[in-house]
């Protein structure tokens, strides 16, 4: 398992997120902007640009079927872009929000989506025909602070989210006419919209990067303590573990089978988590990356010396906080994305983008052994 390909396709990467076919990645350079790579013989070619927001794109998510793409922006707006000939068209989307909006992710059936926001308010929205727009309903009132994550369910019912609060919430969002009775598991039909199924008080901080598994029996999530939280049979009698390690804390996580989790963030390599024979999740290894040439700048040195005397670290400790760590990525990894097919269950190939502008590609090679 390791790192096949590098690109740089910007100074900073906000967030990330494929095409159906995985032949175009549309992404945000920290900016307002979105743009759309096409992968054309052997390289990337910048395709379409994608302009309507006015401040940064904080949330990108592509649909699957439905071959909609829906951005979120902290200019407090979203848009759902359809393609019509060799042009993206927007369709506006009614939030009524007073801050940013830090996220956004399709439903498995692509006829709702979420928006978490910094207004302590999730956006459940779904389109009206009759006016040509999307519009939503807010689930209000249940978090303390920003919301950071948001992850649907397999049944398109349960909504996962994960808030600054350090609290993770399971919500029903059946919606009468958008949603049918055949949808979703006999308990979720019953809820009704915005109750609160569930609230995981397991992190003393922020948590981030909220993923169910492909059964969606078990959910995952990050803390800012180094700290992951894998909770199972959440709607009914949840079992918690938490899992510690030394590393930074992670970003974000993604379920490559039921009893694998990858996680990243600002170690800047991903990590792998197993869930053994008895049940138990653990800490496994870190991914290597193509390694990349270590600067040599005296002055960091100098400085690192000093600093490392200053934390009881000698020269000889192999602690230094300024230089690269030498991975394929240089600074936090925001975003992980898999890089499958629809009906996937297994997921070998995923990407990750940060903060130094680079989409990595990373593959588990035929003699990995995923655990089912």
């Amino acid at each position: 398992m390791s790192a096949v390909e590098v690109h740089q396709f910007a100074q900073c990467i906000t967030c990330h997120a494929w095409s159906p076919d995985r032949t175009m990645i549309a992404l945000c350079p920290n900016n307002s902007e979105v743009h759309i790579y096409k992968f054309a013989t052997d390289k990337w070619d910048r395709a379409h640009v994608l302009y309507k927001h006015d401040q940064i794109v904080s949330g990108i998510d592509w649909g699957l079927t439905s071959n909609k793409i829906v951005t979120a922006s902290h200019d407090r707006n979203s848009y759902v872009w359809n393609q019509e000939g060799s042009e993206w068209m927007p369709t506006l989307v009614i939030l009524r929000l007073n801050r940013a909006a830090l996220c956004v992710q399709w439903s498995p059936k692509e006829n709702k989506f979420a928006v978490g926001s910094g207004a302590k308010i999730v956006c459940i929205c779904y389109y009206e025909p009759e006016n040509n727009w999307w519009v939503s309903k807010l689930i209000r009132k249940r978090h303390d602070s920003s919301v950071t994550g948001v992850a649907w369910h397999p049944d398109n019912i349960l909504l996962a989210t994960t808030s600054t609060d350090g609290k993770c919430r399971v919500f029903s969002t059946f919606i009468k006419g958008v949603d049918t009775k055949d949808s979703g598991t006999s308990s979720s039909r019953d809820l009704k919209f915005g109750e609160q199924i569930v609230q995981l008080d397991l992190s003393s901080s922020w948590s981030f990067g909220v993923k169910w598994s492909p059964s969606g029996n078990i959910l995952a999530y990050a803390g800012h303590n180094s700290t992951i939280y894998f909770v199972e049979d959440v709607c009914n009698s949840p079992f918690q573990q938490n899992v510690a390690y030394r590393n930074l804390p992670l970003r974000d996580v993604l379920f490559v089978s039921e009893r694998m989790v990858i996680g990243a963030g600002f170690d800047c390599t991903p990590m792998v988590f197993t869930k053994d024979e008895t049940g138990l999740w653990s800490f496994v290894k870190i991914l290597e990356g193509k390694k990349t040439a270590q600067p040599n700048l005296k002055y960091g040195s100098q400085f690192s010396e000093a600093f490392g005397k200053l934390y009881g670290q000698s020269k000889n400790d192999g602690v230094d906080p300024l230089k690269s760590r030498g991975g394929a990525h240089e600074n936090t990894i925001t975003c992980i994305a898999p890089l499958r097919k629809e009906g996937d269950t297994i997921v070998r190939r995923f990407s990750t983008s940060g903060l130094d502008g680079k989409v990595v590609i990373w593959e588990l090679d035929e003699k990995t052994e995923i655990p089912q």
